[in-house]
């Protein structure tokens, strides 16, 4: 199992090791606990650079582990499918399928022990740069790059030319890097000039400072007012869209108390903020002021225009933090109730707004029972009965 057989040690062997010496274990005596010899324990932090930080880390949940690669060993000499494997072990077929193509050895046979000794193998960092491993790769680039050919043309032709040689095709982000990484000893910098752009560093797509998909001015639900986070108060809506294949999406609107939806109706293949702003006005217009107090939606970039919406609904705009779908819990569960009607992989620019005012009206009609079995239509209207009183 460890390096004292000739092979490279196992993953779990290597965390052990890696543990110890982050606790404080000179690294002998880390190989002792892990059960490899000093000479090993040695190659190991020297070839870490002497730095503890630089030992692998845990195992993430994504990768097999040796115990999972036994189990799909033992597996295949039963006869059993992927399937049965893989509910065995808790991955999907197609993983242990994976598995087993990549890890096969010259005889078709699948050994655990080797498979995962190959896979780490292929985790290991810092990898050589595929143009600095090959010579022969790296001189037709190069004569390819001096024609004035792009990455892109130099990728196509080798991937035809070499259909039996992967280790002749490179793709064209790799010849990228190796220009512009020249840590990488790969390409010469000088090659640069034989690009497009000429340029021998990329350029960044956005200015110093700003930060990607930021909308200016937007205002963080950290702000939003305590009355909202009660239901205690009508007209205080969630919103999102939906979305289809061809650029389509649906808007929805959820109000808070009551659960009362409203669908947004938007021009094919168009959920730009225009669109979005122009439906959700004729929306809002629709409501009594009472019922347009505010609105909470995602980071999207179909709200960047949220100030002029603001002005034109009355509504407060608050936006929810990144990757945070809870923050709109309601609608999140409207749009999961509403993909019955609408369902993922398909157009929906098919429907039209009198579509959605009746799928709408369903849901409106439908009794819930966080609503104590009223619908969310006789929600709203105790409300607006309450406030006119």
């Amino acid at each position: 199992m460890g390096s004292r057989s000739g092979l490279p040690a196992v993953r779990p062997v290597r965390e052990r090791f890696w543990a110890g010496v982050r606790s404080g274990l000179s690294p002998w005596d880390a190989g002792a606990v892990a059960g490899i010899g000093h000479s090993s324990a040695g190659k190991w932090f020297r070839a870490a650079g002497g730095v503890k930080a630089l030992g692998p880390g845990p195992v993430s949940g994504r990768f097999l582990s040796a115990a999972e690669r036994e189990e799909i060993a033992i597996g295949l000499v039963r006869g059993e499918s992927y399937r049965v494997i893989g509910a065995r072990i808790g991955r999907p077929a197609c993983t242990v399928s994976r598995e087993v193509a990549r890890n096969r050895d010259w005889r078709g046979r699948y050994r655990a022990l080797a498979a995962q000794a190959l896979a780490e193998e292929r985790a290991r960092r810092p990898k050589q740069a595929k143009l600095a491993g090959s010579g022969e790769l790296r001189g037709l680039v190069q004569g390819m790059l001096e024609k004035n050919w792009s990455p892109e043309q130099i990728s196509v032709a080798l991937r035809r030319q070499y259909r039996d040689r992967p280790e002749m095709q490179v793709s064209h982000e790799t010849i990228y890097q190796s220009i512009y990484v020249q840590g990488r000893g790969a390409l010469r910098r000088e090659l640069a000039a034989s690009l497009r752009t000429g340029r021998a560093v990329r350029k960044p797509r956005r200015k110093e400072g700003e930060r990607r998909g930021r909308i200016p001015g937007m205002v963080n639900i950290s702000e939003r007012p305590a009355e909202v986070a009660d239901r205690a108060v009508p007209g205080h809506w969630e919103g999102d869209l939906i979305l289809g294949t061809r650029n389509s999406a649906i808007g929805t609107l959820v109000e808070r108390s009551t659960r009362f939806v409203m669908l947004l109706h938007l021009p094919p293949r168009r959920r730009d903020t225009a669109a979005v702003a122009a439906a959700m006005t004729a929306a809002a217009a629709t409501l009594p002021a009472q019922l347009r107090r505010s609105l909470t939606w995602d980071q999207g970039a179909e709200m960047a225009s949220h100030v002029q919406i603001a002005a034109a609904t009355g509504l407060d705009i608050y936006f929810c933090d990144p990757h945070s779908p809870w923050q709109r819990g309601s609608n999140e569960n409207t749009n999961g109730l509403l993909r019955q009607y609408f369902p993922k992989g398909t157009d929906l620019s098919v429907h039209s707004s009198q579509h959605l005012e009746q799928v709408a009206a369903e849901l409106n009609g439908r009794p819930r029972k966080t609503l104590g079995w009223k619908t969310p239509a006789q929600a709203l209207d105790e409300v607006l009965a309450s406030q006119a009183a």
